[in-house]
């Protein structure tokens, strides 16, 4: 995501995306509703009809809409499948307020898992941070393995909410990390420190240790932050 003066830079599908995935959510469109079509939309929105398809992509992509050939595209009924939404990551407020929020849901979902988890989720947990070993001894950052720690403890803290809202937070999540990693990986040490960081804590769950498990997430989280925002001010 470009960003221009600390706030990320917007596409014209991105645009067309955020209005139509706020008039599906609003009930604006109803359940099976078919869409206007490509042409249609792209007069109302005044862009090209490449700039509709990418919108509709990603609706499709998020479960919004699904398409029947030939016929056209139409809103899909949402239920207890989507029970959180969160809206598209505006600024730097936005991505302060993600980490205000993962401070309290991700230590209490550390400490959850160090007393819950089976050895299926251990392995889950295990596995990510092996390819985050691997990233680091190459003096990279891997993002998808970064999330995919984070979201491997939430399952296996056994409590649906924690994981889902970790999976409905991925596209905020994945912004942070990739600025972070952009920051860390700015010394020799970074990178290293950070995955140290991240073998404790799972280090703290596989030993059933929850109060450590918990205190280990929520500093490596608050470090990310400090790292992350005293990065940007020195730029």
């Amino acid at each position: 995501m470009a960003m221009v003066n600390g706030t990320p830079r917007k596409g014209l599908p991105d645009i067309v995306f955020e209005r139509m995935h706020r008039a599906i959510k609003s009930g604006a469109y109803k359940p099976d509703e078919r869409l206007p079509t490509e042409h249609d939309l792209a007069s109302e929105f005044e862009v090209s009809r490449p700039v509709i398809r990418e919108a509709l992509k990603r609706l499709r992509d998020q479960g919004l809409v699904y398409s029947r050939r030939g016929a056209g595209s139409f809103v899909r009924a949402l239920g207890l499948r989507e029970p959180l939404g969160f809206g598209q990551l505006e600024n730097i407020a936005d991505l302060l307020n993600c980490y205000e929020f993962r401070l309290t849901l991700e230590p209490a979902a550390a400490e959850a898992a160090a007393v819950r988890h089976d050895e299926a989720a251990m392995t889950g947990i295990f596995q990510a941070l092996e390819l985050m070993r691997d990233a680091t001894n190459r003096q990279s950052h891997r993002e998808d393995a970064d999330y995919q720690f984070h979201l491997a403890i939430s399952r296996a803290a056994q409590n649906n909410y924690f994981s889902t809202a970790m999976e409905a937070l991925k596209e905020h999540i994945a912004v942070g990390m990739k600025f972070h990693g952009a920051s860390i990986k700015k010394e020799a040490s970074g990178l290293i420190r950070v995955f140290d960081e991240h073998e404790a804590i799972a280090k703290a769950i596989s030993a059933r240790d929850g109060k450590a498990a918990r205190q280990l997430m929520h500093a490596h989280l608050a470090g990310s932050r400090e790292r992350l925002f005293l990065s940007s001010a020195r730029e």
